[in-house]
């Protein structure tokens, strides 16, 4: 496994709206994520869930407010 590494904003944005990464929302909490969300984002219960589907190649990016 690969230590996280920090990206400019813009490149996350460029990925994600490219299809290219997965953006995950850190919080446990659901009220938490509705306050805090960003678009295209998932809660973490939902990475969660789809964990096991996700292929060892996608990549991630989690973030918190």
């Amino acid at each position: 496994m690969t230590e996280p590494v920090r990206i400019p904003v813009e490149e996350a944005r460029q990925k994600v709206n490219s299809g290219s990464a997965l953006l995950v929302c850190a919080y446990d909490d659901d009220k938490k994520f509705k306050n805090n969300h960003l678009q295209g984002a998932i809660s973490l219960g939902e990475f969660k869930t789809r964990l096991s589907a996700l292929s060892a190649e996608q990549e991630m990016i989690f973030y918190c407010a």
